[in-house]
């Protein structure tokens, strides 16, 4: 209280809360900047929505460039709107913090939310969005890239920016093959569809993870969305690099597809408790299940290592599956989670290693996670299990 005091008597401090200026003597001043603003998106978001270009250049500073809104045209969208956080004005300028939230029409079941930042400008009366841009940090959308081609199939929603009809009908054929190849493997209790992005370039993919590109130059793809998300979580999106998946042959573009459908599919399951070897090796092993390749054939570096008598002595970390350059490196770590759920399905069963999968992630936490698993559900040790895995690699690369 006596802190409170002396504050008072110092003098007085403006306090924008909840769109009220609070000036001195606590008699408050109006400021409908942050509703006015507020109405000014939902606008925007109504215009999207209703693919109303009058409408959504209404809420443009009159230079300002309706690209984007026709670039996002091919979007199945079943929900648009912007909720407004926080707003800094300085007199008819504005910067505006909000989130965006947008579902895609079949494929999500709650919204996607993404952070922006929009400058505005108040002209005539009103105000205007004079930009509307990625938070900082945050990843960019396709449709900021280019314009969205979509294709559909009975399991999957393929977008692409610079890419021919016909190269996304081929990865939408990819994608209808994973996704019951998925099922078969895991189960039914998953969404069952996926949504694929394909942009133009490396450096496309990176803008839509918000990352460097460096660090994917080599990876096919990759697959975002919450580990251990709930099941009404939105749709995870599959990412793909378009000049490393470009360059495998046709197996290889349905092992990466499968993979990472395997990855959406498992997610709910997949905690902070589930090591890189389980998540990585499970979504190899679903990927090649079937395949008719032999254990030589898709472990060659690990192979390499035990004909030079460097046998793994304990399954690979997670720091292995860092992205550093070492190839080599992170070819064994996929090859040696790989061949341990390998192990698992050949020496237990399928059933067996869907259901140590589970509760490997169920535990909630790390410790202990994987120890228990095993001794509950495999009924041995984690000492038995490696050195089972290590004979396994003996038997097979040896």
């Amino acid at each position: 209280m006596a802190g409170r005091r002396r504050a008072s008597r110092a003098g007085c401090s403006l306090v924008l809360l909840l769109g009220v200026l609070a000036g001195c003597g606590g008699h408050p001043a109006p400021d409908t900047a942050a509703a006015e603003v507020q109405q000014v998106l939902d606008r925007r978001a109504s215009a999207v929505l209703d693919r109303d270009e009058a409408a959504y250049r209404a809420t443009e500073e009159p230079t300002g460039s309706v690209t984007e809104f026709r670039w996002l045209r091919a979007v199945p969208l079943a929900a648009w709107s912007y909720h407004l956080t926080d707003l800094r004005r300085s007199g008819d300028r504005a910067t505006a913090d909000a989130e965006l939230r947008y579902r895609v029409e079949g494929y999500d079941g709650a919204p996607v939310t993404v952070a922006r930042t929009l400058r505005l400008v108040h002209d005539d009366g009103r105000w205007r969005v004079a930009s509307d841009a990625p938070a900082k940090k945050a990843g960019r959308q396709l449709w900021e890239q280019g314009a969205v081609t979509a294709v559909r199939g009975a399991h999957s929603l393929v977008l692409g920016v610079g890419q021919s009809g016909e190269r996304l009908r081929a990865y939408a054929a990819l994608a209808e093959r994973a996704v019951p190849a998925v099922s078969e493997a895991w189960g039914t209790d998953w969404a069952g569809h996926v949504v694929v992005l394909v942009p133009k370039s490396l450096e496309g993919m990176a803008g839509l993870l918000g990352a460097s590109a460096s660090g994917y130059r080599g990876i096919a793809a990759v697959t975002t969305g919450e580990a251990g998300g709930p099941a009404k979580a939105p749709a995870d999106r599959i990412i793909v690099n378009p000049e490393a998946y470009g360059v495998l042959g046709d197996l290889g573009k349905q092992v990466v597809l499968t993979h990472e459908t395997t990855h959406v599919a498992t997610r709910a399951h997949t905690t902070a408790a589930t090591p890189l070897w389980l998540s990585e090796g499970y979504a190899d092993w679903v990927g090649y299940r079937g395949s008719g390749r032999t254990t030589a054939q898709v472990a060659p570096e690990l192979q390499r290592a035990v004909l030079d008598g460097h046998l793994p002595a304990a399954l690979p970390a997670d720091g292995d599956f860092g992205f550093t350059g070492d190839a080599a490196r992170l070819a064994r770590a996929y090859e040696g989670g790989w061949t341990a759920c390998r192990l698992i399905a050949d020496r237990w069963g399928e059933v067996r290693l869907n259901e140590f999968y589970r509760a490997v992630g169920d535990h909630g936490k790390r410790a202990g996670a994987v120890e228990d698993a095993l001794r509950g559900v495999l009924h041995t040790t984690p000492e038995k299990f490696t050195e089972q895995w290590r004979s396994y690699l003996r038997a097979q690369l040896g």
